[in-house]
């Protein structure tokens, strides 16, 4: 008769496993997706701190939306002299697909993931993490006034230069959450800079401010930037691993040697301790997408975005009269 317990153990690992599979698949099927067309620009790590005195808000639905899709990228721009800062629009009180992240109770998932977040935000260099604990999978129900006005507060207060957030127009989203906060991001973008929008706020001291540029990740975005973030390859292994209580990184590896070992195996990929076992798993499977990518650009890792504004966003004026114009006599 077979012991339960041991049944019990096959049938999570199992579990696990093919939720980890699943990941990985869909990671290559994205992978597929993001042929790179023709006229994309490639952005290298850039020498010195370039954007010393620059604002980065880096926005997410969920505590693990940044490690699996931008880590690099946020960790390169603070690197280079941004100031950063995070928001997570949900208090992730559903947790995640089973046989990821960890059990538990709504309680339990809301703590962990505030936790996680906050390492997240830690690990990547930034200065402050603001957690907006809308309910998860439930921002549907969230008024886009009130979102987009918290949204422009924050832009206006902190004087953000350039966002990252999940792009409002990207294909194959099916989470709920990913839509809102960046439909909410669009238009705060936008609206922060307009004088006549929430006018309370400049009476209270603030003052219109218009987000330049912007980062947009997704699960099959239009790529039109691809950034080169090699160089940053232990923060984002490190930012992934901080997701223990949600996603395919936390401590996935650890979990996958303890088990080989009870059934008398062992990969060589995972180490001799947790710490190697969660890394080298992270590295190998988790960021399998950004891998493909690089190499596809002459590098090791990089990330995708449908990239809008920044420096040399000019209009046709701008470029006629730098073009044409002429010193007064």
């Amino acid at each position: 008769m077979v012991h339960r317990d041991s049944f019990l153990n096959r049938r999570d690992f199992l579990t696990t496993m093919l939720a980890s599979a699943a990941f990985v698949q869909a990671q290559l099927r994205e992978s597929r997706a993001q042929q790179t067309p023709r006229e994309v620009f490639f952005e290298r790590a850039a020498d010195g701190t370039p954007h010393k005195g620059k604002v980065l808000l880096a926005v997410q639905a969920h505590s693990d939306d940044i490690p699996l899709s931008a880590a690099g990228t946020v960790a390169k721009l603070v690197k280079e002299g941004y100031t950063g800062y995070l928001v997570r629009a949900t208090n992730d009180d559903m947790g995640d697909a089973p046989g990821l992240g960890t059990g538990g109770s709504i309680g339990d998932h809301v703590l962990g993931n505030e936790r996680d977040n906050a390492e997240v935000a830690r690990v990547l260099g930034l200065k402050k993490a603001f957690d907006l604990n809308y309910p998860n999978h439930r921002m549907a129900d969230v008024s886009q006034n009130e979102l987009q006005c918290r949204l422009i507060f924050l832009i206006r207060l902190l004087k953000v230069d350039t966002v990252v957030c999940w792009d409002p127009w990207a294909h194959d989203e099916e989470n709920p959450d990913h839509v809102q906060i960046a439909r909410g991001v669009e238009a705060a973008c936008w609206m922060a800079g307009r004088a006549h929008d929430y006018p309370e706020q400049l009476a209270a001291g603030l003052a219109p401010h218009t987000v330049q540029e912007k980062y947009y990740y997704a699960r099959r975005p239009e790529i039109t930037r691809v950034v080169d973030v090699s160089a940053v390859l232990d923060q984002i292994i490190d930012a992934n691993r901080a997701n223990r209580s949600k996603g395919p990184a936390g401590s996935h590896g650890s979990q996958l040697r303890a088990e080989l070992a009870r059934r008398g195996q062992k990969l060589p990929l995972l180490g001799g301790d947790d710490v190697t076992a969660d890394r080298n798993f992270i590295k190998q499977f988790v960021l399998a997408r950004r891998r493909t990518l690089g190499q596809q650009h002459g590098v090791q890792y990089a990330e995708a975005f449908h990239h809008i504004g920044g420096r040399g966003a000019r209009t046709a004026v701008d470029e006629y009269i730098k073009d044409n114009a002429v010193p007064l006599k």
